[in-house]
């Protein structure tokens, strides 16, 4: 049972939710905070005063005042107005992150919701119910509206949802919905819970991928004969960066006692490839990045991200529904892992390049040459691949489209931004997966040599071996089937 209280979410535990279906439980402070919050929201309205989205209309229409007896109709218009998406439909651990860190953030007691609002959140997460949402839709500022709208939709009973992996009408499943009152169609839309739950999401399982990656990368560099002298803690130390120190220990720890690396120690090469010898600043520079976005992200889904805000005294229109701390981070993170894998790419053509793979059959072919042609066409993929990851690592933060009669006049286009970030995420392990399965074949190769014992374990969970000719497409999809699983444990 995981315990929200607005506070003190934590990137694992979304993780846990929206993948392992962990049930989640509202603290004992947070019902109080929200209360409190509520009660301010209601005093406010007694008063007769004017409050955006409480008892005026939205964006450009923010001027125009509404009637006390429309005011719950208000709310319910915002919900199946602004239910805007298009496209495919977010996968359910997307939506189900969106609705755990939507429910933190009402939690946090400033949104003036009741706590019933919070309460139907998590009904819907424990009863395993995934709101139907599109894709596509928002531009990051005010908050991810339409796929939040989305959400809302099924706490209000309207719309389809996922259930027991059935895509089904929310008025058929066992679910009461949830009359809105004042405030609270609009806070249940008013964030950057699409953003921050990709970026949670991701932001993990990269932090993994680069264990794995930099463990292929060990093995690479041992099939090329390369050495691990540039990997020496004294260089790192002459440019601290932490990431950089950490990957070379790393490099280090998956490169000790190699019969390879012996093999070859006195040889009258003085140095190696970049591709080899800057595994460490290149990886190390993707470490600190994503060590620096888990702080941002871990603040973002800790943060009121509504609008308005609800204090003690006072209720205040501001900016914390605009997404520019996620838009830059995603972006930022696409442009690191596509020069990471443009590293893996440069790799997987010297593993194959008999012009440069030390010795290693051309392009790992067995059998008679020219009649095989191994695994030439992998190169072919992989370039392609970070082809595609370079058009992607275009930022898409750098553009901004006024919306809503210029009211707001600046987006981030956040939204946009962790959705191909996910694209770019996926080519890359793909790109991983095409190293590891050629570094597998070349250590074959390199038999009765052994590598060390942390890349004979790994290299050992892949059943491949050195063949003439074939369809080389099942093994990459078993060797992918793997990292994928060992990357979302």
């Amino acid at each position: 049972m995981i315990t929200i209280n607005g506070d003190d979410l934590t990137i694992e535990q979304v993780h846990e939710v929206a993948r392992k279906y962990e049930n989640v439980s509202i603290s004992k402070s947070a019902y109080e905070k929200m209360m409190k919050s509520r009660s301010i929201v209601e005093r406010f309205l007694s008063e007769g005063k004017p409050i955006y989205g409480v008892n005026t209309g939205f964006g450009a229409l923010a001027n125009v005042r509404i009637s006390k007896e429309k005011l719950k109709e208000l709310q319910r218009n915002i919900i199946l107005s602004h239910s805007a998406g298009v496209g495919e439909y977010l996968k359910e651990d997307i939506v189900r992150a969106m609705m755990l860190i939507r429910a933190n953030a009402l939690a946090k007691g400033y949104s003036g919701v009741r706590p019933i609002i919070v309460e139907k959140l998590i009904e819907l997460l424990n009863k395993r119910i995934t709101p139907a949402v599109p894709e596509k839709g928002s531009v990051g500022a005010s908050g991810d509206l339409a796929p939040l709208a989305h959400v809302a939709m099924a706490l209000i009973g309207e719309g389809k949802a996922f259930f027991n992996k059935q895509f089904v009408e929310m008025s058929s499943l066992d679910y009461v919905p949830v009359e809105l009152e004042e405030k609270e169609g609009l806070s249940l839309i008013n964030g950057t819970q699409f953003m921050a739950a990709h970026l949670a999401l991701l932001i993990r399982d990269v932090e993994k991928f680069i264990q794995l990656a930099t463990l292929t990368a060990s093995a690479s560099v041992d099939v090329l004969l390369g050495t691990p002298a540039a990997f020496d803690e004294r260089v790192q130390l002459c440019r601290p960066h932490p990431g950089q120190i950490k990957i070379a220990q790393m490099l280090r720890d998956n490169l000790s006692n190699s019969e390879l690396r012996e093999s070859h120690r006195n040889c009258a090469k003085v140095q190696d490839p970049y591709t080899l010898r800057t595994i460490p600043q290149v990886y190390g520079t993707v470490y600190d990045t994503v060590n620096w976005i888990k702080e941002v992200v871990t603040r973002e889904i800790n943060s009121s991200t509504d609008n308005p805000l609800v204090f003690d005294d006072e209720i205040i229109s501001g900016g914390n529904f605009h997404g520019e701390p996620i838009a830059l981070c995603a972006d930022y993170l696409a442009i690191a892992l596509t020069s990471m894998g443009n590293m893996i790419e440069r790799r997987i053509d010297r593993l194959v390049n008999p012009k440069i793979n030390e010795g290693l059959p051309a392009f790992l072919a067995a059998g008679e040459e020219g009649l095989n042609s191994g695994y030439m066409i992998w190169q072919y993929t992989a370039a392609a691949l970070c082809n595609e990851n370079k058009t992607l690592s275009h930022p898409s933060s750098a553009d901004s489209i006024p919306t809503s009669a210029y009211q707001e006049d600046h987006v981030s286009m956040g939204a946009n931004a962790v959705r191909k970030l996910f694209r770019v995420f996926e080519n890359v392990v793909s790109l991983l997966t095409i190293e590891t399965m050629l570094s597998k074949v070349a250590l074959e190769f390199r038999r009765p040599l052994r590598s060390s014992e942390n890349i004979e374990n790994f290299l050992g969970k892949f059943n491949i071996t050195p063949s003439p000719d074939k369809f080389f497409g099942d093994d990459f999809q078993n060797v992918r089937s793997i990292i994928a699983e060992e990357v979302s444990k």
